[in-house]
């Protein structure tokens, strides 16, 4: 994947934030990359980042600060900022929002002004209810048109049995793939 114009969201699922910034690089390396950060993903101190180090090493790695509200992201659409658009990770929650047309985060805006471009939008599912509450809005997601996901696979089917989680490292062939207007497969690993 070289020269497209991507957007990379990012939202709470804390525990794969090292996962997301990978993916971040190697996009960045030969596309122009400008992250949306999600309320909890910039503004959250975890066990695994302060949201202050966690959006500076965002900003080092893409060159630009990223959109981080709801009216920055509202621009996308009129401007056709990106080719396509990531989610990574994208949690229970923004499944469900995405799933019931609910556009209450810089997150949310991003993917609904994208969309409607008629531009690809990819998942990278993390959750902890994929097998369960949140079945339904992968299911919902996975009829609409222009949306795709990175391949997923049970994290931990002992201790989580309902807890899916993408493959990371799959992220820029499905974005690949969606650009082809083709679901990467298999879907479920």
């Amino acid at each position: 994947m070289k020269g497209k114009r991507i957007g990379v969201c990012i939202t709470g699922s804390f525990c794969t934030f090292s996962r997301a910034l990978e993916v971040l690089r190697v996009l960045a390396e030969n596309n122009e990359v400008t992250a949306i950060l999600s309320p909890a993903s910039a503004q959250t101190d975890t066990r695994f980042f302060k949201a202050e180090d966690f959006c500076a090493q965002v900003q080092a790695i893409t060159g630009r600060p990223a959109m981080t509200s709801i009216v920055q992201a509202e621009r996308i659409g009129p401007e056709k900022l990106f080719d396509i658009m990531l989610i990574a990770p994208c949690t229970g929650n923004t499944l469900a929002k995405l799933n019931w047309g609910i556009t209450d985060t810089s997150v949310l805006m991003a993917a609904k002004a994208h969309v409607r471009n008629g531009r690809p939008l990819v998942l990278a599912v993390s959750t902890n209810d994929a097998l369960g509450t949140a079945a339904q809005n992968i299911g919902g997601l996975l009829n609409r048109r222009l949306v795709y996901f990175v391949p997923f696979r049970q994290d931990d089917p002992v201790k989580k049995p309902r807890s899916m989680v993408a493959d990371f490292t799959l992220c820029e062939a499905a974005l690949d793939s969606a650009l082809a207007g083709v679901q990467l497969q298999p879907m479920i690993l």
